[in-house]
């Protein structure tokens, strides 16, 4: 069982100039004080920025992430979270991504998160 299955991530659209996942918020996202681990937010933006680079990298290569800054704006206990990323540089072997977290149905920015990636030769076992 992989990441994205294990913490019921939904992927809604993928594609280079606009990608969006989701997630219900459940117990299993939360910390021991009852709202949303800053970490989810972490992994929803890295998830988010990596599938939308590994939309726009050529067939040979597959993007990974390299560097990640996320804030984190409001607490969550409730709801959905639907994760949007967008480029801010699309350059040939490093990519820049805008982040945002919303929570469903506030429609409230609860994070935002700017994630680099790195296109790298495919290996030969994926």
């Amino acid at each position: 069982m992989n990441l994205l299955d294990h913490l019921n991530i939904q992927i809604d659209a993928v594609d280079a100039q606009k990608t969006i996942i989701s997630v219900t918020v459940t117990d299993a996202l939360k910390q021991p004080y009852g709202i949303v681990h800053g970490g989810i937010n972490a992994v929803l933006a890295e998830t988010a920025a990596s599938l939308a680079a590994n939309a726009f990298a050529p067939a040979d290569y597959v993007a990974v992430g390299v560097n990640i800054n996320t804030n984190h704006l409001r607490p969550v206990v409730t709801g959905q979270l639907v994760t949007t990323a967008t480029p801010i540089s699309l350059g040939r072997n490093l990519q820049t991504w805008n982040v945002e977290i919303k929570q469903i149905p506030s429609n409230k920015l609860t994070s935002t998160s700017t994630v680099t990636t790195m296109l790298q030769v495919k290996p030969k076992h994926v």
